[in-house]
């Protein structure tokens, strides 16, 4: 029997976006009462419309989110986003927030690697957007020589903010290690016995998209 746990954060209209980008607009372009006389008054129908940035709520980072040579959204593969065997690594949080492990290099080999500090839990307010956790260049290291899959965290950016050369991303993505930030719900996993999926549209040119990530769990 399969158990799925939900990783994600629910999109909102109006909801906070990164520090300096727009909230998005979720709303109708035609709601039931307004579609009613498309159809005789025999039916009705919602049709949503979203306007909103890309990096948003819980998201993927594709390369050419940071190269313009980068693969594109639709140009990863599904066994890159789809039923990775995951592990959860607790993090050793310094002074200065940076993040580092003590694992080695095999257990991350073709993994989907999520790091979990317990950020999501300021999620929804101005906190969260604090100075937060990011990875240190050891750990960074240590993605990059496993051959990690991908990265995803339960906090907001993998970088430290205030370095502008952004190395977590310029590192990770110049090795094809995919990035989701913003994760949630992490305390619910073991460290290992599961498989992570954190599935974007196939956008042609796209760099960055919402994902509905979850866990999936053999009981």
């Amino acid at each position: 029997m399969k158990k799925f746990v939900e990783l994600n954060h629910a999109l909102e209209d109006g909801m906070k976006a990164y520090p300096g980008l727009p909230s998005p607009k979720i709303g109708a372009f035609l709601d039931h009462k307004a579609s009613r006389s498309r159809y005789g008054g025999k039916a009705e129908f919602y049709i949503g419309k979203v306007e909103m940035v890309c990096n948003i709520s819980t998201y993927l980072d594709s390369p050419f989110h940071r190269y313009p040579d980068g693969a594109n959204l639709s140009q990863i593969p599904l066994k890159m986003v789809a039923g990775v065997p995951g592990i959860v690594l607790d993090a050793v949080v310094s002074s200065n927030h940076s993040i580092t492990f003590d694992c080695k290099e095999a257990e991350l080999c073709g993994r989907a690697v999520l790091i979990r500090t317990g950020w999501d839990q300021r999620w929804g307010t101005d906190s969260y957007w604090e100075p937060g956790p990011y990875l240190a260049e050891e750990f960074i290291d240590l993605l990059i020589h496993s051959k990690a899959t991908l990265v995803g965290v339960d906090f907001w950016n993998v970088d430290n903010t205030k370095d502008l050369a952004r190395p977590a991303h310029t590192r990770l993505l110049a090795s094809n290690i995919l990035i989701v930030e913003h994760l949630c719900n992490l305390s619910i996993l073991s460290r290992t016995g599961f498989r992570f999926y954190a599935i974007p549209l196939r956008i042609v040119r796209g760099a960055s998209f919402p994902v509905r990530a979850f866990a999936e769990i053999d009981e």
